[in-house]
């Protein structure tokens, strides 16, 4: 396999990835039950090309150029769009502190996507697809991939409970 073959399989997918984030986020009235499906399907696909690159070391830090209030205003929008569906109880919700902890399906999409997004973009601008690759995986072993995981679970809790 070609060592730029991940890198196509991965980009692909992280378009499709913000595409479909972009588009919720872009809706008058999104549909939060036909979103959130469609999620169901999409973030196993992404997991799975993440695991071919997830090995790699970092070379600089792709969120270094991103606007943060950027990225809360997608946050915001997400989590008011999903209302209730959007927040869920972590696996060990206190903490050394005792102060409890919850997650946001929000949070973790809004996460996934700026550091998708932040590659997507060096990538169009013709940087070294190695390097991109290499910040993708290391992002995905070191931040990203737990929101990930977290997301597909709090999905998968609410398919079981019937509620999507």
């Amino acid at each position: 396999m070609s060592p730029l073959q991940p890198v196509g399989e991965f980009a692909r997918v992280a378009r499709e990835y913000c595409a479909f984030i972009e588009s919720f986020d872009a809706a008058e009235e999104p549909d939060s039950a036909e979103f959130l499906t469609g999620l169901s399907r999409l973030l196993p696909r992404l997991h799975l090309a993440a695991e071919a690159i997830s090995d790699a070391e970092p070379t600089d830090d792709l969120l270094a150029g991103i606007d943060p209030d950027r990225r809360f205003a997608l946050f915001s929008r997400l989590r008011q769009a999903l209302g209730e569906l959007d927040g869920y109880w972590t696996e060990f919700d206190v903490g050394r502190d005792l102060q409890e902890r919850s997650g946001s399906l929000a949070d973790d999409l809004a996460d996934i996507y700026w550091e998708l997004k932040a590659g997507l973009e060096r990538l169009d601008r013709e940087q070294p697809p190695l390097s991109i690759l290499r910040c993708w995986g290391a992002g995905y072993r070191l931040h990203w991939g737990q929101h990930l995981v977290d997301a597909e679970r709090h999905l998968y809790g609410l398919r079981a409970r019937r509620l999507l």
